[in-house]
C-alpha cells in the first residue's frame, strides 16, 4: 500500500497558503488598504469553504452520525482532521486483521497486442484510503482554480501598482502559483484515471516532471499576460474575463441541449432536482476556471453518465491552443500599444517575446507528455501528432474550400451558364453526366489527354514553349506592320 504523500501535498499547500493570506490580510489592514484586505480574504475563504463543502459531500457525513467532524469542517479544520484520519488508517494496515475483502480486476497495458486481467485484493483500509486521495484529488483542484490562481493574479496586479514586492506577498505568490501548478498536475492525473479505469495506470516520475513544466509555463505565461493588460487597461479586463468565463460555463450545457438527453438524476439519490442542478452548476463553474488559466485535462460531458468525457478528442485542445494563444499575442499587443511610463525601464518587445516563447514551451513540454510520456498512450487510437496533423490539414482544406474561385472576366458570379457553353463543352468532347456530384470528377480519358499532351523531356518543353513564344511574336509583329500600311 503507497503512503498516502498526495494527501500530505495538500493539505500542506492549502494550510501554507490560507496562513500567508491571513497574514497578509492583516498588513493590509495595517496599511489601510481595505480593498486589498478584502480581495485577500475573499479569495482565501471562498475556496476553502467550497473545499469543506466536498470532503463532506464525498464521505457523505450528513448522512452519518458524526457531530464532532461536521463541527471541525464549519471550523475550516476539516482537511487537517482528514489527513490525520487517512495517515492513522495507513498506520494500521497490517495490524489488525480485515473482516472481509473485495476483489477488483484491472487490466494491464497491452503488450504486443495483447492485455492481461489480474486480480488483487483489496481490505477496507485500503478502500478508505482510495476514497481519501479521490477526495483530496477533486479538492486541490477547487484550491487551485478558485482560489489560488484569482489570489495569485490580484498579488501580481498589486505589486505593479505599488512597484514592489514585499516578503509576504512574494511569499505568498509563490505557495499560490505552486498550488495552481500541482492542482493542473492532479487534474490530469485525475482524468487519466478516469478515462481508462478498467487499466491498471502507473504514472513515471518522468510523466510527472513534463506535466509540472508544461503547466508551470502555461500558467505562469497566462497570469502575467491578463496583469499586464488590465494594469493599463483596466475597464477592458473585465469584458474579457467574463467572455472567457461565460464562454466555457455555458459549453458543456449548450452540448446537453443539442444531445436531448434526459436530465441527469444518478448523481446521488439523496438529492432533489434543484440540488443536482446546483451540484452540475458548481461541476462547470470549476471546468470555466480551469479553462480560464489553462486546458482542462477533465473535460465535463453533462449526457454521460460519469460526466466526464472519456474519448481524447485532439481538435478540441489544438483549437483551444491556438486560440488562447491568439488571445495572449493580441492582449500583449494591446498592452504594448497602451503601456504607460512605468513600462519605460522595461524593453518591451523583449517581454512581449519572452512571455510568447515561454507559452510556446509549454505547449512543447505537453506534446512531449502525450507523445511520449503518457502512461496510456498505448492505448490511444491516434497518435498526437497524426491528430494535430490531421487538425491543420481540416483548417487548410476549410481556408482552400472558402477562398474565391477565378472566372472570366465579364460574367457575373450569379449568371447561369448559357446553353451555347454547354454546346460547346460538348463540342470539345467532354461528356456531362446525369449526377452533379460526378462532374469534374476526372476519368480515364481525361488522364489519357494529359498524358499526351505531356512533354516526354525537358527539351520537349523548353522547345514547345519557345515555339509558342516566337509564334505569338511574329504573329504581333505582323499585325503591326499591316496596321502601318493601312495608314
Amino acid at each position: 500500500m503507497r503512503l498516502p504523500s498526495s494527501i500530505f501535498v495538500s493539505v500542506s499547500l492549502f494550510t501554507a497558503e490560507t496562513t500567508a493570506a491571513l497574514y497578509l490580510s492583516s498588513t493590509y489592514r495595517s496599511a489601510g488598504d481595505q480593498i486589498w484586505q478584502g480581495l485577500t480574504l475573499l479569495f482565501t475563504l471562498v475556496p476553502s469553504v467550497l473545499v469543506q463543502l466536498t470532503l463532506t459531500f464525498i464521505h457523505r457525513d450528513l448522512s452519518r452520525d458524526r457531530p464532532l467532524i461536521l463541527l471541525l469542517h464549519i471550523l475550516q479544520l476539516g482537511p487537517i482532521v482528514r489527513c490525520l484520519e487517512a495517515f492513522c488508517i495507513y498506520g494500521s494496515v497490517g495490524r489488525v486483521e480485515e473482516p472481509y475483502v473485495s476483489i477488483t480486476r484491472k487490466k494491464q497495458m497491452p503488450r504486443g497486442g495483447q492485455s492481461e486481467e489480474v486480480e488483487r485484493q483489496v481490505g477496507q483500509a485500503e478502500g478508505k484510503l482510495f476514497t481519501h486521495r479521490a477526495a483530496f484529488a477533486r479538492t486541490s483542484v477547487i484550491q487551485a482554480f478558485l482560489g489560488s490562481a484569482p489570489q495569485l493574479t490580484l498579488q501580481l496586479y498589486i505589486c505593479v501598482l505599488q512597484q514592489g514586492v514585499s516578503i509576504g506577498r512574494g511569499t505568498l505568490m509563490v505557495i499560490s502559483l505552486l498550488s495552481i501548478v500541482y492542482g493542473a498536475l492532479r487534474c490530469n492525473i485525475l482524468a487519466i484515471k478516469i478515462k481508462y479505469d478498467d487499466y491498471e495506470v502507473d504514472v513515471r516520475p518522468m510523466a510527472y516532471l513534463c506535466i509540472f513544466l508544461w503547466r508551470s509555463f502555461e500558467i505562469a505565461t497566462r497570469v502575467v499576460v491578463l496583469v499586464l493588460f488590465s494594469s493599463v487597461l483596466q475597464l477592458w479586463v473585465l469584458p474579457v474575463v467574463l467572455l472567457n468565463f461565460l464562454v466555457f460555463f455555458l459549453y458543456p450545457w449548450i452540448l446537453f441541449w443539442q444531445s436531448h438527453s434526459p436530465f441527469p438524476e444518478n448523481i446521488e439519490k439523496t438529492l432533489t432536482r434543484v440540488g443536482t442542478t446546483i451540484v452540475l452548476c458548481l461541476l462547470t463553474f470549476l471546468y470555466a476556471g480551469i479553462n480560464m488559466f489553462c486546458w482542462s485535462a477533465v473535460q465535463v460531458k453533462l449526457n454521460d453518465p460519469d460526466l466526464i468525457n472519456k474519448s481524447q478528442n485532439w481538435y478540441r485542445m489544438a483549437v483551444y491552443y491556438m486560440l488562447r494563444f491568439v488571445e495572449n499575442a493580441s492582449l500583449l499587443l494591446l498592452w504594448y500599444i497602451y503601456k504607460t511610463d512605468f513600462y519605460k525601464f522595461i524593453c518591451a518587445p523583449l517581454l512581449v517575446l519572452q512571455l510568447l516563447v515561454a507559452y510556446a514551451i509549454g505547449i512543447f513540454f505537453m506534446l512531449v507528455f502525450y507523445q511520449f510520456c503518457h502512461p496510456c498512450r498505448r492505448l490511444f487510437s491516434s497518435s498526437m501528432t497524426q491528430g494535430l496533423w490531421n487538425c491543420s490539414s481540416l483548417l487548410c482544406l476549410m481556408c482552400t474550400s472558402s477562398s474565391p474561385q477565378r472566372r472570366p472576366m465579364g460574367k457575373s458570379v450569379l449568371e447561369p451558364p448559357s446553353p451555347s457553353m454547354h454546346k460547346e463543352r460538348a463540342d470539345d468532347g467532354t461528356h456531362d453526366t446525369a449526377s452533379d456530384t460526378t462532374e469534374d470528377m476526372p476519368n480515364d480519358t481525361t488522364y489519357d489527354m494529359l498524358n499526351d499532351t505531356v512533354c516526354d523531356t525537358p527539351n520537349e518543353m523548353a522547345s514547345n514553349i519557345g515555339d509558342g513564344i516566337n509564334g505569338d511574336i511574329s504573329q504581333s509583329v505582323s499585325c503591326t506592320a499591316k496596321s502601318i500600311t493601312n495608314v
